[in-house]
C-alpha cells in the first residue's frame, strides 16, 4: 500500500497511532509541520479520531479502510481493501464538507462524519466486550443486539423545530450506509448540509424485528412507528430516570442529555468522481 502512495511521487510519512485518543494530536501535528494529504488508515473510530484533528484546516483527508468496518469507505463506494483505495486515491476530488457536532452533558463536544445514533444501538455499544469485538468482528454487535430482544427498552425525547418525538431508538446521520451491511437512510449523502434522522418508536426490543424486515425491503418509510425527517440540530433527553447513551461513528460517546448539530464548511475530504451520481 505505501508503495502504491510513493509512486505518486509525494513524500510518504506513516505516524502509528500508539493508542486510543492519540490519532487527533497526530494529525494536527502534521498538518503544522506541512502536510499537504492527511491519510487516515483504520476502522471508523480511527476514522473518526484522525478526522477530529483535521477539522478546521484545509488540507484534505482520504480514508483507507480497515477495522471492524468501515461506513465511510462503504459510503463513498470505495470498498473495502485498502490497497485497491490507495490505487484510487489520484481519481479523487478534494470537496469541502459539513460534519456533525455532538455534545453531551460532563463531555467534550466531539465531531463526526457519519452518524450518531442514540438509544438502543448505542447501549449496544455500551456494552460491547473489546475482546469479543477484536474476536469476532461486526458479528459482536449482532450477537448484541440480539441480546437486547428480552428487554424493555429506555425512551427517549427528540426535540426537532420546536417539536418533540418520542422513540427508543434516534439515528442521525450524513450517511446511508449503517454498519457496512445496511441502508437505514435513504435520501442523505455525506456532503449535505443536513442530517436524516430516523427515529424508532416502541420500548420493547422485538418491534425492531419488524423495523428490520422494513430495513431489508426499503419499506421504512411510512411503516408505522417510524419518523423520517431532515435537520440540522436536534435536543435530545432521557424520557425517563433511566440513563440513554449515545455512539458516534460506532464509539461509545456519552449519555443524555445532548446536542447534536451541523457544524458547516468544516472539512476538506477526498471523494472519488462518481460518488452521488
Amino acid at each position: 500500500m505505501l508503495e502504491t502512495l510513493a509512486r505518486s511521487g509525494h513524500t510518504v510519512s506513516v505516524a502509528p497511532t500508539p493508542g486510543p485518543g492519540t490519532a487527533a494530536t497526530l494529525a494536527r501535528a502534521s498538518i503544522a509541520a506541512g502536510a499537504d494529504l492527511i491519510l487516515a488508515f483504520g476502522g471508523d473510530g480511527t476514522i473518526n479520531e484522525v478526522a477530529e484533528g483535521v477539522i478546521g484546516s484545509r488540507t484534505p483527508l482520504g480514508i483507507l479502510p480497515g477495522g471492524t468496518a468501515n461506513v465511510v469507505s462503504w459510503e463513498l463506494e470505495l470498498g473495502a481493501n485498502p490497497v485497491e483505495v490507495a490505487s484510487r486515491l489520484a481519481e479523487c476530488h478534494p470537496e469541502r464538507i459539513s460534519v456533525g457536532l455532538s455534545q453531551s452533558e460532563g463531555d467534550v463536544p466531539r465531531h463526526f462524519l457519519a452518524m450518531a445514533g442514540i438509544g438502543l444501538d448505542a447501549r449496544i455499544v455500551y456494552g460491547l466486550n473489546p475482546d469479543r469485538k477484536n474476536r469476532w468482528g461486526k458479528l459482536a454487535y449482532w450477537m448484541g443486539g440480539f441480546s437486547q430482544l428480552v428487554r424493555k427498552l429506555e425512551e427517549l425525547d427528540v426535540e426537532i423545530e420546536n417539536r418533540t418525538y418520542r422513540c427508543s431508538f434516534a439515528l442521525i446521520t450524513k450517511v446511508r450506509n449503517y454498519g457496512g451491511d445496511l441502508q437505514i437512510a435513504r435520501r442523505v449523502s455525506i456532503v449535505d448540509d443536513e442530517f436524516e434522522v430516523v427515529l424508532f418508536a416502541g420500548n420493547w426490543a422485538t418491534r425492531y424485528l419488524k423495523y428490520l424486515t422494513g430495513v431489508a425491503v426499503n419499506r421504512l418509510g411510512g411503516m408505522r412507528g417510524v419518523t423520517i425527517l431532515r435537520a440540522r440540530q436536534a435536543t435530545l433527553r432521557a424520557a425517563s430516570g433511566e440513563p440513554v447513551y449515545m455512539q458516534i461513528d460506532g464509539e461509545y460517546a456519552g449519555s443524555l442529555p445532548a446536542v447534536v448539530r451541523i457544524v458547516p464548511n468544516a472539512l476538506t475530504l477526498l471523494v472519488p468522481p462518481e460518488y452521488g451520481t
